[in-house]
């Protein structure tokens, strides 16, 4: 018996010991694979791209042109490329674009632009104009822009006209559809579903919370969007004319006139285009091709010289240049997306994250001044506080702070912006929106009809104060209370900031939305112009005369750089084709709508629940 447990002892003691053996023989097989890519990648990525001698530089954008790309998980990336997933939220860096079309500007081997934007899809009339102003420098050198297309979006189509000529597929379409701000709203809906909405606003014009208590937009509302829409599709239109060499009558903005010039093109659109001067040519993709051979040569592979952006970039690109080491430095910091409390990651600003980039560049001997750029509709008021506080610690510390605006910086993106020495706006930058509002649910009426109710004691008026119980009149004061006084601070923030009172604030406050070149007027910013030209204000209010630019972000643990590489690095091994754009259908774009409107809201984390926000910022 004694030698039977023996046996069976050693029995199970050599099982699991294989067992174990074997589940390190795998880690490792793993690992040394994992490793062995990684190794191989790197090697393959010292391999460097040729630019052959009269190539076209085609820039080929993929996805929405922002200031700040959103944090992106490598693996999650990199599970999606292996699998051939098409990419669901594509970014592309406007300050990368920018670059590639100034440096190709200076490059001998590169003889032309080629503008192919089919896959680029959102982008303020801000951000385009700063990229149109680049190809407009690059065409001073002597070189010619063409730009191609199957069909052009109104976005795609401003670049486009910056072009030496246009080409359109002869089966190709584009209509220019103007600027409109439509929303979903969800007054009827809540109510259905005995949802009671508690809202606290001050600002007549402060429209965000309209979607929950209203079924359609408010007429103080429409005229305050109809304004600002007026201004940005005027700068639109002014911009198109004049590269075009005709009248901003020329847009079609009347149906009538539209079927008409479509029936004398047999309703092509196509044609339509051709006649209105929209395009210069309709060819087909074998006549583009042939005919940008004609212009730049042959690859030898059927098709034109060429290098397409994301190449170029990384020819230019140099991760590991060194920045001045000693030296005066202008810091760059980018505020970028919804102001939320707490730490948040890029593409999002966070009242705790946003503000330690500011105290870095405060603690930093070599930086003297520092360009804020905001691209943001707002969002906390608390974490918006907490950046603005540390911007004036900034001057405190006779570091001089100019505000650059880009598409929006308005509501919170305003507060943050008003205590800067200089505030720079481009005509078309959507800003103002000086306002505050409270805004909860609680879901007592909905509850009852489930037969669920809430009751028991306290040892206050105010205890037990919740989402399931009824809000009171004595607490609805308080909150509206705090709600006023939310609206004080902010009007006297910016009365004190831009030499105004506050009743001249106020008036021109209300929660309006204006538009840069209007904001101007209004002394609400102090000048027009791009990121660039904050920097060099930036660094003449410093006294600088050399200086480096800093840019200032949040930074990747080891971790997360090393998985960055590794993945990045393998899909390059890999040598995946440019994964596309995912596409949806009219039914998924009602859904995604539906979803994004929602989420405006359920992400917004305020600490006291007073909001500082623009959703009416965003424009199709």
């Amino acid at each position: 018996m004694k030698e039977n447990k023996s046996t069976l002892a050693r029995i199970t003691f050599g099982f699991f010991s294989l067992l174990n053996t074997s589940r390190k023989i795998i880690l490792n097989l793993v690992f040394f694979t994992v490793l062995f890519i990684f190794i191989i990648a790197i090697n393959s990525g010292e391999e460097a791209i040729v630019i052959k001698p009269g190539s076209a530089l085609v820039l080929n954008l993929s996805g929405d042109i922002v200031e700040q790309k959103h944090d992106i998980d490598p693996i999650d990336a990199f599970v999606s490329e292996a699998l051939e997933q098409p990419d669901t939220a594509p970014e592309v860096l406007l300050a990368d674009i920018l670059n590639v079309i100034e440096h190709a500007e200076q490059n001998d081997n590169i003889s032309m632009l080629v503008l192919d934007l089919k896959n680029m899809q959102g982008s303020g009339i801000t951000k385009l104009s700063d990229i149109a102003h680049a190809i407009t420098k690059f065409k001073t050198s002597g070189k010619k822009v063409i730009a191609v297309g199957e069909q052009y979006s109104q976005n795609q189509y401003y670049l486009a006209s910056f072009a030496d000529e246009i080409w359109l597929n002869p089966k190709g379409w584009m209509l220019l559809d103007g600027y409109g701000r439509y929303q979903l709203y969800f007054k009827s809906a809540l109510d259905k579903l005995s949802i009671s909405q508690h809202v606290f606003r001050v600002g007549t014009y402060k429209s965000a919370v309209e979607p929950y208590i209203r079924d359609d937009m408010s007429v103080a509302a429409k005229e305050a969007n109809q304004l600002w829409l007026n201004d940005l599709w005027q700068q639109y239109k002014n911009d198109v004319a004049q590269q075009r060499g005709f009248e901003s009558s020329n847009f079609d903005e009347d149906v009538d006139v539209l079927l008409t010039k479509l029936k004398a093109a047999n309703g092509n659109i196509a044609e339509y285009a051709l006649q209105n001067h929209w395009v210069d040519a309709l060819k087909t993709r074998e006549q583009i091709s042939n005919e940008l051979i004609n212009m730049v040569g042959s690859d030898g592979e059927e098709s034109f010289k060429k290098i397409v952006f994301n190449d170029y970039l990384n020819v230019i690109k140099n991760p590991f240049a060194p920045n001045m080491i000693n030296g005066d430095k202008v810091a760059v910091i980018v505020a970028k997306g919804t102001i939320l409390d707490g730490n948040q990651k890029p593409g999002t600003i966070g009242g705790t994250s946003t503000a330690a980039l500011l105290r870095k560049a405060r603690m930093n001997d070599d930086v003297k001044a520092v360009v804020l750029r905001v691209d943001s509709p707002g969002g906390s008021a608390y974490a918006s506080e907490v950046i603005r506080q540390e911007v004036e610690l900034l001057k405190v510390a006779g570091k001089p702070v100019v505000a650059s605006m880009g598409t929006y910086a308005a509501s919170g993106g305003y507060w943050i912006s008003a205590p800067a020495d200089k505030i720079y706006a481009s005509p078309t930058t959507i800003t103002g929106s000086i306002g505050i509002f409270g805004f909860f649910m609680t879901f007592e009426n909905s509850l009852s009809k489930l037969g669920i109710h809430t009751d028991g004691v306290g040892t206050t008026d105010i205890a037990g104060f919740g989402l399931t119980r009824e809000l009171t009149p004595g607490m609805a004061n308080i909150v509206q209370l705090n709600i006023e006084r939310g609206y004080r601070d902010f009007i006297e923030l910016v009365a004190n900031n831009r030499d105004m009172t506050t009743a001249q604030v106020d008036a021109i406050a209300q929660g309006r939305v204006w538009s840069g070149k209007k904001a101007l007027e209004l002394g609400l910013v102090d000048a027009l112009g791009n990121i660039d030209n904050a920097i060099e204000a930036a660094a003449e209010l410093a006294g600088l005369q050399n200086y480096d630019t800093l840019l200032i972000e949040k930074e990747k643990s080891p971790r997360a750089l090393f998985l960055q590489s590794l993945f990045g690095q393998a899909s390059v091994l890999f040598n995946e084709p440019t994964k596309e754009i995912y596409s949806e259908n009219s039914i998924t774009k009602i859904i995604s709508q539906l979803a994004l409107e929602i989420k405006q809201f359920s992400q917004l984390n305020d600490p006291q629940g007073i909001y500082s926000f623009c959703l009416a910022c965003e424009v199709e």
